[in-house]
């Protein structure tokens, strides 16, 4: 037997309210919402002009449609006229928002300060329901494409290339209006590169030199020979046209880009805030470089606590500035940090225990590789050779010393300073076999340098690793940070960003992560009472899925 239809839409309907099901994710998105205290909306609205969209409203359709898969703005204006989980957010009384004012309020910078009241309310409602505590945060980090042609590029090494040459042909053009008698600026001899600012000088000085012998022409009669000033202005024409037709603007490109680099080596025309970095995803497999961000984010129990996004293609030097983020949030918040190999370095080992005063549980690049047998048996290894502290010696296996010779300073690419003790081999006059073994195929002294802060802080590091807290935590590091980045472009298939500029996309990958957040605690826990409410109403305690609550 079939179900009774009828196609009459004039039927009257008796339910007059609709609520989402008990179930539903979208329980969880209005109560952490609402939960933002109503002084950072308030902050965030003009007191004057026409009433904007209420900014709980904006988030909770950006929540619900990126956990649908809908980034675009259209769509989304489209999700919210058909879906009634939409029209339940957006209730009776509103009119739909149209998709300008949806992208203005993602690209927003005061929306970032809602995206952090938004983690923080979160944060804060895991530690209630015992979730999230002080025993590690779990950091890793993806890239992720920007929305940007990725034949859009500038190459530093390009510009650094091209702009000498130029400065030499801008000299030769001053030298050549000098020749001419063109009344330009002096410049110092010691100056190396005449600016943009100074360009458009000599062009406003070449530009009244010709006005004048124009009217110098005007009152000059023909004679035989043809006129000198006609010459000289078809010349400084000439000058005029190379100034202003290239060299002008490529010099005031050029100098766009010194700033537009800031300590990057490239950027994309279309979003000038992406950097080319090599992504993981690579259907061509020849390494191609694409512009996009470096997400790196703090987890704890596959929920996504933290994030930042970096122009940084390389996930050392973002640990320092990502873990400062952190801290400014949350004072003292755990007691380990835990990360992959990519992360180990002596300035972040050094800065970790100066400035932070925190545990790391971060491997070095040759840590699994130390631990191998084939290592402890290279004789080319100084970790193999004997050491006499007491001499302050060295003796390779075969049996030559190598004894101090200098204190050694290098610098990185990025200034930081690291210290050496340089040994050198000794000389032996009456055994040539070992003074051979001495020597180089050049016939230079043998030497070696040893860093002692970098052994103190792998030794350090080789010790959390091998504890038992420390096994267990690190173990743990796959299955805690990595879902979240297959969930984000998988489940989510978020991989390419909808805005541009840092500001936009930051915001944009907030709530992409945000809405990741709430779908796996809207399957955790249970549904009644999800969320505490502002009212102060009393809330019962949510049941919790035993499978999440590994206690460390």
């Amino acid at each position: 037997m079939q179900m009774n239809y009828t196609s009459n839409r004039t039927t009257l309907k008796i339910n007059l309210s609709w609520k989402p099901q008990s179930n539903s994710v979208a329980w969880a998105i209005d109560a952490i919402v609402d939960d933002i205290p109503d002084t950072v909306f308030q902050a965030d609205s003009a007191p004057t002009g026409r009433p904007s969209y209420p900014p709980q409203l904006l988030l909770k359709i950006l929540l619900f449609g990126y956990l649908r898969r809908t980034f675009s703005g259209r769509k989304l204006v489209q999700l919210a006229n058909e879906d009634l989980i939409m029209r339940w957010f957006i209730g009776p009384n509103l009119p739909i928002p149209s998709y300008r004012t949806i992208n203005r309020f993602r690209s927003d910078p005061k929306t970032l300060n809602l995206i952090e009241e938004l983690f923080r309310a979160f944060r804060d409602y895991l530690r209630m329901i015992g979730l999230f505590n002080s025993a590690a945060l779990f950091i890793d980090g993806t890239k992720i494409l920007a929305d940007a042609n990725k034949y859009t590029f500038v190459w530093r090494k390009s510009v650094e290339k091209a702009e000498p040459k130029l400065n030499d042909k801008t000299a030769l053009l001053y030298q050549e209006l000098l020749n001419y008698q063109v009344s330009v600026p002096r410049l110092s001899p010691q100056k190396q590169a005449i600016t943009s600012a100074e360009l458009v000088e000599l062009a406003t000085k070449l530009t009244l030199t010709i006005n004048d012998l124009n009217e110098k022409i005007k009152l000059e009669r023909t004679h035989r020979g043809g006129s000198k000033a006609k010459r000289r202005r078809r010349k400084l024409k000439h000058f005029l046209h190379l100034l202003t037709t290239d060299y002008l603007p490529r010099k005031q490109r050029y100098e766009l880009d010194e700033k537009t680099f800031g300590d990057r080596n490239s950027f994309s025309k279309t979003d000038h805030d992406a950097t080319f970095m090599r992504m993981k995803e690579d259907p061509m497999r020849n390494g191609q470089l694409k512009p996009g961000y470096n997400l790196q984010v703090a987890s704890q129990r596959q929920f996504a606590l933290y994030y930042q996004l970096f122009q940084r293609p390389t996930d050392t030097r973002t640990l320092i500035p990502f873990v400062t983020h952190i801290f400014k949030q949350s004072p003292q918040v755990v007691q380990y940090l835990v990360a992959d190999a990519g992360y180990g370095s002596e300035e972040n080992y050094q800065k970790l225990t100066d400035d932070f005063q925190t545990k790391y549980l971060i491997p070095y690049g040759m840590y699994e590789k130390e631990q191998t047998r084939s290592y402890h048996k290279d004789r080319r290894k100084v970790a193999n050779w004997q050491y006499d502290e007491l001499n302050d010696q060295y003796t390779d296996p075969d049996g030559i010393i190598f004894t101090f010779h200098n204190y050694s300073i290098r610098h990185d690419r990025y200034g930081y300073e690291r210290k050496f003790k340089v040994y050198r081999s000794v000389e032996y006059f009456e055994d040539p076999k070992c003074e051979a073994l001495a020597t180089t195929k050049k016939g230079n002294r043998r030497q070696i340098s040893v860093n002692y802060n970098w052994l103190y802080f792998k030794n350090q590091a080789k010790e959390q690793l091998t504890s038992k807290i420390g096994r267990a935590l690190y173990a743990h590091r796959k299955i805690e940070i990595e879902p979240i980045f297959a969930d984000l472009k998988t489940y989510l298939k978020f991989k390419r960003f909808s805005v541009r500029g840092l500001t936009a996309t930051t915001n944009e990958i907030g709530i992409a992560l945000m809405a990741e957040n709430l779908s796996k605690l809207s399957k955790t826990v249970k549904q009644t009472h999800i969320m505490p409410k502002k009212s102060g109403v009393n809330c019962h305690k949510p049941a919790i899925n035993t499978t999440y609550c590994f206690m460390f």
